[in-house]
């Protein structure tokens, strides 16, 4: 199907919406954050130190073990906001259906997968119980469908509904925790909680007329498809690996420096998280408008992201104090010390993202695959030399400002070649 030429009068409304929409969901997202802010403050009221350890080292196992389905979902909205960009109708009925069909295998087979691998995640990060294991295949297992109805409504552009139904889980995972915790203070129950408030994206599904339309279907999953889904695995990759430094700590640290480490890591990732929708927002803006107004903003929405990253980092440095005593009821020298590295590595991985999420959506694929590299490289590096707090952090904000560093020269020598280049050939890179 040939392209669809956009009047300029809708580059201009889509342009408004991307502005609102990235304002909304950045402002809904930061009472969620404040909500799992305070999700951390229960657990670590009424849990010890070593199993609120436990416990984020979980969540950051669910993060591994989600990878696979990532990376699909991150191919799924990038071709959902393209094929609406171009009316292709056909495909975008034909991407859909099959991913439920995919997901539907992909469930039976994971169910499977999880009792093998239960026993081993739990010998080689050093659980305490294979039952935390367990908890965390669960709850990879619930998020496989609710991540695919956030998928689906991240690539229709359905911001709003996004961060509202975000909230609800929240709301759910806040008082699931609160009200277990107080029964059971193990960290297999505040896992759990994540499990719990994941049940709130299946209300996406509510809308799914608007999204499973009857009509003529065309399978997109050919060479074009499995090649950026190869490229979106080395970004989710890359991304994971930039913050997987909890796992490292549960490898090698004891239960009490678990404890301290999962607090000020909590705190200082709340840069990103405060930031983070509006690279959401910009995604799926770039993977369907890529000229013109639609260019300018979403250059305008990145300044912004990286303004409000550097404020946000300022301002949890400077207040660290009064978020450790909101966080763990007391003051803790270590912690706070422990925050200063982390939140500035957070800051150069938080510019490192904005690339790599702006070279996925643009299809730059060798800086895609080169933030990728750069977020392996980066975990193996504190892999080896993180084996106390002192020493890992130590070596994060280095490694981090290099990683950084290498990626704004290759973004630098990537707007150089598409410069002199014809304007079909720009259109062959820039997808």
């Amino acid at each position: 199907m040939e392209d669809v030429d956009i009047p300029l009068v809708c580059v201009h409304i889509h342009a408004v919406k991307l502005w609102r929409s990235g304002i909304f969901i950045s402002a809904v997202t930061f009472f969620g954050s404040l909500g799992n802010f305070w999700f951390q403050g229960i657990i670590y009221r009424q849990m010890s130190a070593a199993e609120c350890g436990y416990t984020n080292s979980a969540l950051k196992l669910i993060d591994l073990l989600g990878l696979p389905l990532a990376i699909i979902s991150y191919s799924l909205v990038h071709y959902i906001a393209h094929f609406r960009a171009k009316d292709d109708a056909a495909r975008l009925q034909g991407l859909v259906s099959g991913y439920q069909t995919f997901l539907l295998r992909v469930t039976i087979g994971g169910s499977i997968i999880a009792v093998v691998l239960t026993p081993v995640l739990t010998w080689y990060f050093g659980f305490p119980r294979w039952t935390i294991s367990l908890a965390a295949l669960t709850c990879v297992l619930t998020g496989m469908w609710s991540g695919y109805a956030v998928a689906l409504c991240q690539g229709m552009a359905w911001f709003k509904r996004l961060a509202i139904i975000g909230l609800l889980g929240v709301a759910m995972r806040v008082i699931f925790g609160w009200l277990m915790t107080k029964k059971v203070s193990a960290a297999e129950v505040a896992v759990s909680a994540t499990t719990f408030s994941l049940l709130a994206n299946l209300a996406l599904f509510y809308w799914r007329k608007d999204i499973f339309k009857k009509g003529e279907q065309v399978s997109p999953w050919d060479k074009e498809f499995r090649t950026f889904m190869i490229v979106a695995a080395s970004v989710i990759g890359g991304t994971f690996f930039f913050q997987a430094d909890q796992l490292i700590a549960q490898k090698y640290f004891t239960g009490e420096q678990i404890g301290a480490y999962a607090a000020a890591g909590k705190l200082s990732q709340a840069v990103i998280m405060v930031v983070g929708p509006l690279l959401t927002v910009l995604f799926t803006s770039r993977s369907g408008h890529k000229t013109g107004n639609a260019l300018t903003d979403q250059k305008i929405l990145l300044g912004l992201y990286g303004f409000g990253l550097v404020c946000s980092a300022t301002g949890i440095l400077l207040l660290r104090d009064i978020f450790i005593r909101l966080l763990m009821n007391k003051a803790s020298a270590s912690v706070s010390t422990m925050m200063v590295p982390y939140t500035i590595a957070m800051v150069f991985f938080g510019l490192s993202q904005a690339i790599g999420m702006w070279s996925l959506a643009s299809r730059w694929f060798k800086l895609a695959i080169l933030y990728g590299a750069l977020g392996l490289i980066y975990w193996l590096v504190l892999l080896v030399a993180g084996k106390t707090p002192e020493n890992l952090l130590k070596v994060m904000p280095y490694a981090s400002a290099v990683c950084f560093s290498v990626l704004c020269i290759g973004w630098l020598l990537q707007l150089r070649g598409n410069g002199p280049r014809s304007a079909v050939a720009r259109v062959q890179v820039v997808g």
